[in-house]
């Protein structure tokens, strides 16, 4: 069997598509194949032992034509500037996808969170800020938490840059506690919004969301709450895992309190009474209605998309699937709600969070969550709709109309000098 694709290899392939639907031209295929600019910094961290080691740190702004670059942060041992790259591309074209005035970036530092203290990530994330703090800024670069980072590192983050500039500087990144600066309603909202992405497309086939089973790949911040939301909305959760495998029970299960349990201390699902392990691959293959994959990238392709039974796939992480698991999929009448639509809610929150902190101006919780759902549901329907009127997948529809209003703003600001 092949090697899998990488997520690089994917976000370029995927870029190939659309530009060949849209019929640009091989120039502007280029300037938006290439990313913008990429930073690699080293990271001295001194342990709590005394030791020092050297960690390695990037930030890549893809495109910055529709706007300051947005994206961002993961902390993960498998993290590499090809990775850093891909996830920069998708967050190009979400953030054009959704209609915010931003482009594409993204960080990242290679270290396995859990094998460090709390205050030696704040010297890893004081140092990372202070690092990259030249091509940041609210009005350039605004990071947001991701893989292995959280509110806190963003507080951390925010404490840095603005310690460095001699005054408080809110807007320099989102997803911080609402104590300084904060959005009600961001902690949830990448999981709210894979909720509304879903039932669009359970609504446009027919389907009622109390009659679906659910699985859900990856029970952290995104698909945690995600689980908890469809619950919570009538479908009925089958499957969960993290890092260490995952739960199974046909009847259902209660994610809520799963989560609860998790933040009291439980270290995994895996085991939680009155469920059945089963493996990540096997949570995959699941027969169920809806699976989110809601983990890292590639989880799916070529060589399980054939196994794949769920007949929704609304896509929590980003590239989940790759271009050969798609062909596959498609080929098999498996919907796939695409990452750069059913997870974008994490982003269209960050810019009301980043909007409010330019104003000095907070909205409630009730607000925010009627702009998001506004936001996707004319989203779904307007990628829908594409994909009927060109037979394309709703990924290609997305794709097409996301690089399509980044070349047009290309072509609008014109190429200097």
């Amino acid at each position: 069997m092949a090697a899998r694709q990488s997520a690089w290899e994917s976000a370029q392939i995927q870029l190939a598509e659309a530009v060949r639907h849209l019929g640009l031209d091989d120039g502007t295929h280029q300037l938006l194949a290439t990313p913008r600019r990429e930073m690699t910094v080293s990271i001295p961290l001194r342990r709590d032992d005394g030791n020092v080691e050297v960690l390695r740190g990037y930030r890549v702004q893809h495109n910055l034509s529709r706007g300051p670059a947005k994206g961002g942060i993961r902390y993960h041992p498998s993290t590499d500037i090809d990775e850093v790259r891909a996830l920069a591309m998708w967050m190009t074209w979400k953030c054009s996808l959704i209609g915010i005035p931003y482009g594409g970036a993204k960080g990242g530092v290679t270290i396995d969170p859990r094998l460090y203290s709390r205050t030696e990530l704040e010297r890893v994330t004081r140092r990372y800020a202070s690092e990259i703090g030249p091509i940041i800024g609210p009005e350039k670069d605004i990071p947001a938490p991701d893989v292995g980072t959280d509110e806190q590192t963003m507080a951390w983050f925010m404490d840095t840059y603005s310690v460095n500039r001699g005054y408080t500087v809110t807007g320099v990144v989102t997803g911080k506690p609402v104590s300084i600066g904060g959005s009600e309603g961001r902690a949830g909202a990448t999981s709210r919004g894979v909720m509304i992405a879903a039932f669009a497309a359970l609504r446009e086939a027919g389907a009622n969301p109390r009659d679906v089973s659910v699985a859900v790949q990856g029970f952290g911040k995104v698909g945690g709450l995600a689980a908890q939301y469809l619950h919570d909305a009538g479908c009925k959760v089958v499957a969960v895992s993290d890092v260490k495998g995952g739960a199974y029970n046909a009847m259902g299960m209660n994610p809520a309190k799963m989560l609860r349990e998790m933040r009291a201390g439980m270290e995994s699902v895996v085991g939680y009474p009155g469920t059945d392990a089963i493996t990540n691959e096997e949570l995959l293959e699941l027969d169920v209605d809806v699976l989110v994959p809601a983990a890292l990238e590639s989880v799916i392709h070529d060589g399980n998309a054939d196994r794949i039974k769920a007949r929704f796939i609304v896509e929590g992480a980003n590239g989940p699937t790759t271009p050969d698991a798609d062909a596959v999929l498609e080929s098999n009448g498996v919907v796939v709600v695409p990452d750069i639509l059913a997870n974008s809610g994490g982003v269209a929150v960050s810019y009301f969070e980043w909007v409010q902190d330019l104003q000095a101006y907070w909205w409630s919780e009730h607000e925010v969550t009627d702009r998001l759902r506004g936001i996707l549901e004319s989203s779904y329907a307007e990628v829908s709709a594409l994909a009927v009127e060109r037979g394309v997948s709703l990924r290609t529809a997305a794709q097409m109309i996301g690089v399509g209003r980044v070349a047009e703003a290309h072509r609008t600001r014109g190429l200097y000098p």
